[in-house]
């Protein structure tokens, strides 16, 4: 009898999950009929769609966004990628990318972004300002936070500037003077983390003098752990990938813990009244406070804020700068340009006015063509709730949206020659792109960092001209490496010398 009802049990648990299993298996089929007008690569499998592919390019080391540039030049301007029974449609339009970026109604995909909200189950970017779909939570934040980032405020923030870039200079004197290569991508590295964290938190920590940081290092896991996490949905169900999970983890931990002291003792500071840093993080409590954002949920979405600061802010300052000086050091004409430039302007002095950012016309055009070929950001996603016409495709509504700046920036319809590093695409007589030019994202979404990035970055690189002579080591590796942002793989290995 009892056997009887284990058989029965069994059987209908089989036959549910048949059932589910069958039930998944059409509305994949329903999918994939809805969106197969659409041209777009062949699916590896029904179920799996081009998840392997994904897989594979992962797993071989080459840059994925390479595939999408083939795939775009291949299939056009609008085409079709499958992962299990989601459709997401890439766009490489200008006038697609104008609409749809440009306006408040397209939403971030949420299904794109919440994987970010939490990373191996840890809340990560939470409902950062990156990272909010909901229009009106990304806007409570925006309005906040955008007084901290006026042009007025940011025009105070030089002595900041001029003060880190002076101890990577002293720090490249003495590497001088030991005739050994350097990897550039790990100091300039160190030296937007300083500046992310004295002017937006108050907090010097001097990254050059320090080894092995735990804080640097918890920021670097986090970026592979968003790569494993959003990209390989089955990283964490292997165990020998659990150790790594762990120490991804403990690193989402640390960032918020860190940020929720530094955040409590500026409150504290603030209440007992003591003089405070008139920095980002005062603005934000001042802002917040007049807005009456003090709940504990504010509370989790500041915090969201902070680890979003480190992530997104310093690093693809630092990838930047990086990528600039390797495209320096491989064009010798290029780089002579951009000096005698700076020299014009600077002269001696060592500080750097806001005055004199302004001047930097040809360094801005290294600057701008480094992020065009190297969008340290590559890419957006917006959902699409309504049917539309792209490019004379008809797109259903109901699927995610991808644009991607480093695909429509290394395409020969958009940019002549696109792999070639060629400063004068941005000068002021030049032909402006039409919205295929998009490495701070567009419209109402755009990086609210944008012009804070690009005033260090001018810094930073003014400074290094002015002061040093830099080759690169010969044989070095020029190709990118995919950590969330996009960096470049060798860091960028250089001999210094001083200018004489």
């Amino acid at each position: 009898m009892i056997l009887e009802w284990v058989s029965y049990i069994v059987f209908y648990l089989l036959a549910a999950v048949f059932s589910v299993f069958l039930a998944y298996c059409l509305h994949v089929h329903h999918v994939h009929q809805k969106y197969d007008h659409l041209p777009g690569p062949p699916r590896d499998s029904f179920l799996l769609g081009h998840v392997p592919t994904f897989a594979r390019a992962m797993k071989s080391d080459s840059l994925i966004h390479d595939l999408f540039v083939q795939w775009g030049e291949k299939y056009g301007p609008v085409f079709r990628m499958n992962s299990f029974h989601q459709t997401m449609i890439a766009v490489h339009c200008p006038e697609a990318t104008k609409i749809i970026l440009m306006s408040p109604k397209y939403l971030k995909d949420p299904s794109v972004y919440k994987r970010l909200f939490n990373l191996f189950g840890k809340r990560f970017m939470g409902t950062g300002l990156i990272t909010a779909a909901d229009h009106d939570v990304w806007y409570r934040q925006r309005r906040i936070m955008d007084p901290a980032f006026s042009s007025t405020y940011l025009r105070g923030l030089m002595g900041t500037f001029n003060e880190m870039s002076e101890r990577l200079m002293d720090h490249l004197e003495e590497i001088a003077d030991t005739k050994t290569p350097t990897i550039m991508h790990d100091l300039v590295n160190c030296v937007t983390l300083d500046v992310i964290c004295k002017v937006a938190f108050g907090v010097d920590l001097n990254f050059l003098k320090q080894t092995d940081s735990p804080f640097q290092n918890a920021v670097e896991l986090c970026l592979r752990g968003m790569v494993l996490d959003v990209r390989d949905p089955f990283f964490a169900l292997f165990p020998k990938n659990w150790k790594t999970v762990q120490q991804i983890k403990e690193a989402v931990e640390l960032l918020r813990k860190t940020g929720e002291k530094w955040i409590q003792d500026r409150k504290t500071a603030i209440e007992n009244g003591e003089d405070v840093p008139k920095d980002i993080l005062t603005q934000i409590l001042k802002m917040a406070e007049e807005e009456k954002v003090n709940s504990a949920k504010d509370h989790e979405q500041m915090l969201d804020n902070f680890v979003t600061f480190f992530i997104a802010g310093q690093e693809t300052t630092a990838n930047q700068l990086s990528f600039a000086i390797m495209e320096l050091g491989r064009h010798p004409e290029i780089y002579k340009r951009a000096k005698a430039e700076v020299d014009e302007i600077l002269g001696t002095k060592r500080d750097i006015s806001y005055e004199d950012l302004g001047k930097f016309t040809y360094l801005s055009q290294v600057l701008k063509e480094t992020l065009r070929l190297y969008p340290t950001a590559p890419g957006t996603n917006r959902w699409l709730h309504e049917d539309m016409v792209i490019n004379g495709l008809k797109i259903p509504g109901g699927c995610s949206v991808a644009f991607s700046a480093y695909v429509s920036q290394r395409m020969e319809k958009y940019f002549k020659d696109p792999l070639k590093f060629d400063p004068e695409r941005f000068d002021v007589n030049a032909p402006k792109p039409y919205y295929c030019y998009y490495p701070f994202a567009l419209g109402p979404r755009t990086c609210l960092g944008q012009v804070f990035s690009q005033m260090e970055a001018k810094v930073v690189l003014a400074k290094l001209l002015q002061r040093f002579e830099f080759s690169l080591v010969p044989g070095q590796s020029f190709d990118i490496k995919d950590t969330g942002t996009l960096r470049p793989k060798s860091g960028v290995i250089c001999y210094i010398k001083r200018c004489s």
